[in-house]
């Protein structure tokens, strides 16, 4: 079966239990959202499936293979993260020489055309790029690998609007012409829940959700209503949470309803991720 499979892998830095028996799958041609919390062991778990740091106990495979410690398996895979791995001093146009090297598939007429449509100078050191355009650089390089399965650690960090938006298309578009796996670690929920399709949801070291977001979505809903009223028709629902305004108040529901049962002036409501995800990885 093709895809990465993490089983029961821990992880501990110390005291600090960052992963706890994590399994996971990430299946071929798909777009993941790793969603959590700072801390919560996003990329902890990346690190360690790419082999930037050993899992204390557990398995992890691409496509069959082990993945640790393998470079058939490694060199299936490419992560973008917030740290730099080349050299300060080199210039953009040498890393993108030098990443060719090493991927085989690199597809450089799309890296040399991407670089031109987010305005990225070949000329300059990858240490004098700016925050966004060092998120750029390692955006570009990333897609243009043509690795099967890509991860991206907060990708948009330091990206403006316009270039969020130009980042969410190229990796689209890509998908679309050339389907891959990618995996977007990301603690901005709602600029990624029109990209992703399955979505897991890591807590303190743990996985919560694993599922389509189109099935995760389907299990909540949002009540709007008077908060005597809101009050009174949840006490016997699965209720994740509350906003309140003045008299008003807003129930965050899993389960199902008919709205033919709702009282009088109350509302319902699609919950959407980002609401989801708060309430689901509150303490």
């Amino acid at each position: 079966m093709r895809g990465i499979e993490v089983r029961n892998i821990a992880k501990n830095y110390g005291e600090v239990q960052a992963l706890k028996n994590v399994s996971v799958f990430f299946g071929e041609n798909k777009i993941y959202g790793l969603l959590g919390r700072n801390g919560a062991g996003k990329t902890t778990l990346l690190n360690c499936i790419t082999g930037r740091i050993f899992p204390d106990s557990g398995q992890i495979f691409v496509d069959g293979e082990p993945a640790i410690e393998n470079d058939s398996a490694q060199g299936k895979i490419f992560m973008m993260g917030e740290k730099n791995f080349y050299p300060e001093g080199m210039k953009v146009r040498d890393a993108i020489k030098w990443t060719e090297e090493f991927y085989p598939d690199f597809d450089r007429d799309y890296c040399l055309k991407l670089a031109k449509q987010f305005g990225l100078n070949q000329n300059k050191k990858i240490k004098n790029l700016s925050t966004g355009y060092g998120s750029i650089f390692k955006l570009i390089l990333t897609l243009s690998t043509n690795a099967p399965y890509l991860f991206f650690d907060e990708p948009v960090l330091g990206l403006d609007a316009n270039h969020r938006d130009m980042f969410y298309k190229a990796l689209l578009q890509k998908y679309v012409e050339k389907p891959f796996t990618a995996v977007i670690s990301t603690h901005l929920i709602e600029e990624v829940s029109g990209v992703i399709e399955k979505v897991v949801i890591i807590k303190k070291g743990e996985i919560i959700r694993n599922q389509s977001v189109e099935e995760l979505l389907s299990k909540g809903y949002t009540l709007s209503g008077s908060a005597s009223a809101i009050d009174s028709f949840i006490e016997d629902k699965t209720v994740l949470g509350v906003d309140s305004l003045g008299g008003l108040k807003t129930a965050y529901v899993i389960g199902t309803i008919d709205p033919a049962s709702l009282p009088a002036g109350m509302e319902i409501g699609r919950m959407d991720l980002q609401k989801l995800f708060i309430h689901l990885t509150n303490e």
